[in-house]
């Protein structure tokens, strides 16, 4: 050991007498300085204009402009120019003959020089302390253990750099091939993740190789046993490969002895890094306030319950829009977009079926105008290197699996080990993938009964299959649509009364919206029922339909009022009403209590009040009402187009606040009856939910989520919300902008400079 460290002392003797290293120092000081100093101020900038802060430590250290990721993405720079010379030096300057000539080891030889790297390493992780202690003593609660698991990952990734760097320099006496050589070798393990994606095995090595995004995972705060042994066994290897080489040199073995030792130590490294990316053995730390990289605690508990064996099967066709995302190439990508929930039951079983069938994509009439549907599935498969023998035929498929209902585009189908299956979708929006909270409503329909929702139909109600301005599919059963009810977990159905004498027991939530023909007795006695036993329901009016609704509202001790809500809008028509989240709503859900807060409106185009006629027993909590002043109840004026109405108090018109959504609840036989009633159907409708208006920030969606969650005790849509970091406050002001900068841009790089400059003179002065 006092070998290594002379030989160590020694070479931290030749680095720090060079310019390179100090020069490196330098620069890593000030560019870390540039980055840290702009990440804080605009921080500040933000605090200043009273922005509420979000995740400080993040944004500071971590962010796509913080110190240590901006500084992550260029230290592949620095390491080269101080390792070129670890070896080249000794072979250009003829001294390794008296280093072999010498009682040292080629292990201690290879030891010492790493170790000089590695504590020049510790110098530049010193620089990232001074920011981050920086941070610690202004900002408010900073997530130490995030900051010290991404200096961590640093760390790891330097050292890896610095055992590359020291094998490349063994093998050349040229100080510039050495670097470049590095420089190559780095490349080649960042992009080799893309080599042989189509081969099961070989897929599975060249994915452990690559180097690229491997701190990453430190950098967001998660520390996983698979990127530590990663770093690890790249270290003990390319050290291993170092002595290896030197032993070579110094004992003259042939050729295929040293083949054979060079592939032993590459092909242990690689069995036991295969062995330690196996799911069963990874080993996982999430080092943010928050658990950002964890599954929520509602997801957490729905995988608690998926006991026995659980198959993610892919259904692939090969002439649907993203069949590509499903191509073997795919794999990996694919199994990280589940490595939350494989961490928790790492059992999971992923298949994917591949086959062609006849479904909208237009694109491929354009691409392939001449071939049919088999001929473009081959020449697709061709493409993608598919075995086209393994693609099954549409017979086949409808044979295997029914996805017609899904009109054959890219689906998951989740299925237990006791015959559950549950359907998981692609989205139509920007995103596309779904996120945890569509993945853990599709395994938790497997573990808790879904939710049915009804939607009465038979009068002229809303139709919830149809894509029409006022119909209900976007929001009900849109398959493409990742908020629908359906995707969220809910099971849903339309219901006629018209041959049934009650509602059925399955039923958890019916829908009654805009009834345009009167209810027949048996009915509303239907209905009646359903009410008395304790169902839970939607009731949603429109205006000139209040006598067909009102037999309904009046078993609730509640009624319609006459006339149409009117409130006085500069660009928009009278009848436009932008409701408020009503001050008695917000404890009824976080989510009510953030849109009050942010003073969310929900926009509700011929809406109606609702007035309170008796008591039925019921808790009655206003959801959404309309402003105090500028609003009232028209009873006079119908046309709003050609007709400005105009407030009479002689027939009773008065300008006030209206409540035009309630929430009621009761508890009757032994369960919690709640029912919503909200005077406006259309704000549910495709066209509302799909339009924007200038200047008002609508939330009908979410409105509708919220609603359906407190219907359905709040079982779906899944709660995925985190906890807010509390590193939210930074206790400096704009006014210390200059000094920040004078400390790490000026002060920090030019005390290097300073005592660079002193050594050289001591040094000139012996």
């Amino acid at each position: 050991m006092k070998t290594i460290i002379k030989i160590m002392k020694n070479e931290l003797y030749t680095l720090f007498y060079s310019p390179i290293a100090w020069l490196v120092l330098i620069i890593f000081a000030f560019q870390a300085g540039m980055a840290f100093s702009d990440a804080y101020l605009d921080q500040l900038r933000q605090q200043a204009l009273d922005y509420s802060l979000y995740g400080v430590t993040r944004s500071l250290l971590f962010g796509w402009d913080g110190v240590i990721s901006s500084m992550q993405r260029q230290l592949y720079l620095y390491i080269p120019l101080l390792t070129m010379g670890l070896m080249s030096q000794e072979y250009n300057r003829g001294s390794i003959k008296l280093l072999y000539s010498s009682p040292i080891t080629n292990k201690q030889i290879i030891f010492g020089k790493y170790l000089a790297i590695i504590v020049y390493i510790l110098v530049l992780i010193a620089f990232l302390f001074i920011y981050i202690l920086f941070s610690l003593f202004t900002i408010k609660n900073m997530d130490i253990p995030y900051a010290l698991a991404g200096v961590l990952g640093i760390f790891l990734l330097l050292s890896a750099y610095a055992a590359i760097g020291l094998f490349m320099s063994t093998l050349t006496s040229y100080q510039v091939v050495a670097a470049v050589g590095t420089l190559a070798l780095l490349s080649v393990l960042n992009f080799i993740n893309n080599v042989g994606q189509e081969i099961p095995f070989i897929r599975d090595i060249t994915y452990w190789l690559s180097m690229s995004g491997r701190s990453d995972t430190f950098l967001e705060g998660l520390i996983c046993s698979e990127d530590v042994l990663y770093f690890i066994l790249v270290i003990v290897l390319f050290i291993s490969l170092s002595i290896i080489k030197l032993q070579a040199e110094r004992t003259k073995k042939n050729l295929i002895q040293n083949i054979a030792h060079y592939g032993c130590v590459i092909i242990l490294a690689l069995g036991i890094g295969y062995a330690s990316s196996r799911p069963q053995l990874m080993c996982y730390y999430d080092a943010t306030e928050t658990k950002d990289n964890t599954l929520t605690q509602s997801s957490i508990d729905v995988m608690k319950k998926l006991d026995g064996p659980l198959t993610l099967t892919t259904y692939v066709n090969l002439l649907s829009e993203h069949y590509y995302y499903g191509l073997p190439k795919s794999y990996n990508e694919d199994i990280d977009r589940f490595e939350r929930y494989i961490r928790f039951k790492p059992e999971i079983e992923m298949k994917y079926v591949y086959y062609y069938h006849k479904t909208y994509f237009p694109l491929l009439d354009t691409r392939y105008p001449n071939l049919n549907d088999e001929e473009r599935a081959r020449r697709i498969s061709d493409i993608s290197n598919i075995n086209f023998s393994k693609v099954l035929t549409p017979e086949q498929i409808n044979q295997q699996v029914d996805l017609s209902g899904e009109d054959y585009r890219f689906v998951r189908i989740f299925e237990r080990g006791n015959g559950q299956k549950s359907f998981l979708r692609l989205f139509g929006d920007n995103v596309i993938f779904p996120g945890e909270t569509e993945i853990t409503a599709s395994l938790k329909r497997m573990v808790v009964p879904s939710p049915h929702v009804a939607f009465l139909s038979g009068h002229g109600e809303r139709n919830i299959y149809s894509a029409g301005e006022q119909e209900y599919a976007a929001f009900a059963e849109n398959k493409t649509f990742r908020y629908s009810l359906l995707n969220q977990g809910f099971n849903i159905s339309t219901l006629s009364l018209e041959n049934i004498q009650s509602i059925p027991k399955e039923i958890d939530i019916l829908v009654i919206s805009d009834i345009k023909k009167s209810l027949s007795p048996s009915e509303l006695t239907a209905i009646s029922n359903y009410i008395s036993i304790g169902g839970n329901l939607i009731i949603a009016g429109e205006s000139r339909r209040q006598n067909n609704m009102n037999p309904i509202l009046e078993q609730l001790g509640l009624r319609f009022m006459p006339g149409i809500l009117v409130q006085q809008n500069k660009d928009y028509p009278q009848d436009l009403i932008l409701g408020n989240i009503a001050t008695q709503a917000i404890n009824l859900t976080p989510k009510l209590r953030y849109l009050k807060y942010n003073g969310s409106k929900v926009s509700m185009p011929g809406a109606i009040g609702i007035e309170q006629i008796s008591n039925k027993g019921f808790e009655i909590i206003p959801l959404i009402e309309t402003d105090s002043t500028g609003s009232w109840n028209e009873l006079e004026t119908t046309n709003f187009i050609e007709t400005t109405a105009t407030l009479n108090p002689t027939i009773g018109e008065v300008e006030k606040s209206i409540p035009i959504a309630l929430y009621l609840s009761r508890e009757i036989n032994g369960k919690t009856q709640r029912i919503i009633v909200t005077g406006d159907s259309d704000c549910f409708s495709n066209s509302e939910l799909s339009r924007t208006r200038e200047g008002i920030p609508s939330v009908n969606f979410t409105m509708i989520t919220e609603s359906f969650r407190l219907l359905s005790n709040g079982e779906f849509p899944v709660d995925t919300r985190r906890p807010r970091p509390s590193d939210d406050q930074i206790y400096l002001t704009e006014n210390a902008s200059l000094w920040i900068k004078l400390l790490f841009i000026g002060l920090l790089p030019c005390s290097i400079i300073i005592l660079s400059l002193g050594l050289w003179w001591k040094r000139r002065g012996k």
